[in-house]
């Protein structure tokens, strides 16, 4: 096909110039890094509870694709690699198919190529993990438990183990303040403040909040680091009787041996999130959707179905401390002196 009297004219010109067509495209494109090269990268730029999540997923992307470059997996090959590592998570009793692995796998991913974007190495319309579906969540098995089973709980926590008064202090503190493990371990002398019975709760997605607590609880929280802390302010709060900080593998021991003395709690595979469920379940029921959602620490973004509304409904802290006195069935000095209310499950 011959080309049109302009085109030839645009060549001529571009010959006398000098100047050949890819001259005008600029600059090469510098080639996208590898995998093995950039993910490291993006591991030390996002936050230690991200990195811990993300961490093995991101090895197995190394070990799978270390040597190809970012601009060249597709979303094709992508939901091929999310099926494998769903096809191999090890098969435990509350196991779901693997979703999950599959979730974190492309999340990932996306997390990477959130930054290769950013950093300007791979086009937005380019990137191949945003054109991959996550699986979709089935309904979670957790709910709130009844106070009968939460006595059970308590008792055996309190006369069983090597160190019933760590764990007993953990259960009371789940059950006041919803929190999720890593807030509690998270949690440092200097965040307790006595005189408003409040401590700071640090946890998912880098939220801080101030956290209403019972005076009994506060004071147990002040004696446990009178007693283990070593007059260490910064620290972690929690501690062995030894000095050491708590890890998670203390709450992996509590239920597995919580699940040997009261089979119910194995067979229904019983988690420390059972208890925000519990706490909230029960704030919802008496206080509202709006202290339940304060209380869980629950963002204005939290959610897609939340919407708007949010925004006018927000509770206030002494909302929440009102909720709490009357979940404890003790006063708080946050909270008027009348909301103490029948049957709290926390006693």
């Amino acid at each position: 096909m011959n080309a049109g009297p302009d085109v030839e004219a645009a060549r001529l010109l571009l010959a006398r110039l000098g100047v050949s067509p890819q001259d005008l495209l600029g600059e090469p494109a510098v080639p996208a890094p590898t995998f093995a090269e950039y993910v490291p990268r993006v591991a030390e730029a996002v936050s230690a509870g991200t990195r811990r999540v993300y961490r093995s997923y991101w090895n197995r992307v190394v070990e799978k694709w270390g040597q190809r470059r970012l601009d060249e997996p597709t979303p094709l090959e992508i939901k091929h690699l999310a099926e494998q590592v769903r096809a191999e998570v090890v098969v435990r009793r509350n196991a779901r198919g693997g979703r999950s692995a599959a979730e974190h796998l492309i999340a990932a991913l996306r997390c990477v190529y959130r930054h290769a974007v950013a950093d300007g190495i791979v086009a937005e319309s380019a990137n191949p993990a945003r054109k991959v579906p996550k699986p979709r969540r089935l309904p979670s098995t957790h709910r709130g438990l009844p106070d009968a089973r939460l006595a059970e709980i308590n008792r055996v926590a309190a006369t069983t183990g090597n160190d019933p008064g760590l764990d007993t202090l953990l259960l009371r503190l789940h059950l006041e303040t919803a929190c999720r493990r890593g807030g509690a371990l998270a949690l440092r002398p200097r965040d307790l403040d006595p005189d408003q019975c409040l401590v700071m709760l640090q946890e998912k997605g880098d939220t801080v909040r101030w956290q209403p607590v019972s005076p009994t609880l506060m004071g147990h929280l002040q004696e446990h680091h009178r007693q283990r802390g070593a007059g260490d302010a910064s620290g972690p709060l929690l501690r062995y009787r030894s000095g050491a900080a708590l890890t998670t593998r203390r709450y992996d021991h509590l239920w597995k041996r919580l699940g040997e003395h009261l089979p119910w709690v194995a067979t229904q595979q019983i988690s420390t999130h059972w208890l925000r469920h519990t706490t909230l379940t029960w704030v919802e029921r008496h206080f509202g959707y709006a202290v339940a959602r304060a209380y869980a620490g629950h963002t204005d973004n939290t959610g897609g179905d939340s919407g708007t509304t949010t925004t006018y409904i927000r509770a206030s802290l002494h909302e929440i401390a009102a909720a709490l006195a009357a979940l404890t069935g003790e006063p708080h000095p946050l909270a008027p002196p009348d909301q103490a209310r029948a049957d709290p499950p926390v006693r």
